[in-house]
């Protein structure tokens, strides 16, 4: 995957671009990361902001929506093409500040874009 992708959705997912994720359930192939607080697009890198809840001692993880692997409307869920340790490993988002830092937003790609591809589902 082009390191650029990362930070927009697949083509299959073009339709959800504009849709409002916030309040959305975020699920990783594991279980359930926490639920999408905002959504932004700075420097052309289009992320979600997930409250983890008390599931990472109430932090809050930045998932740029290249990882969306789907997105159920009827059911609001966002699932992730990742693990939730993964998630949590991730470059730590601290302050709103850094939605807008180009130098965290780069580490943050470069992370993700770095995991292990993952097999796609057959169906």
């Amino acid at each position: 995957m082009p390191i650029h992708s990362i930070w927009s959705y697949t083509p299959d997912l073009s339709p959800v671009a504009e849709r409002d994720l916030t309040g959305y359930t975020v699920v990783a192939s594991d279980g359930t990361i926490g639920h999408v607080d905002r959504q932004a697009d700075h420097h052309g890198m289009r992320h979600l902001v997930v409250d983890t809840g008390v599931w990472v001692f109430g932090r809050s993880v930045l998932v740029p929506v290249g990882v969306v692997s789907t997105v159920e409307p009827g059911e609001q869920r966002v699932t992730v093409s990742c693990t939730r340790a993964e998630v949590k490993e991730a470059p730590r988002f601290r302050t709103d500040s850094e939605t807008m830092d180009p130098a965290y937003l780069t580490a943050v790609g470069d992370y993700y874009h770095g995991l292990p591809p993952r097999e796609e589902p057959a169906g």
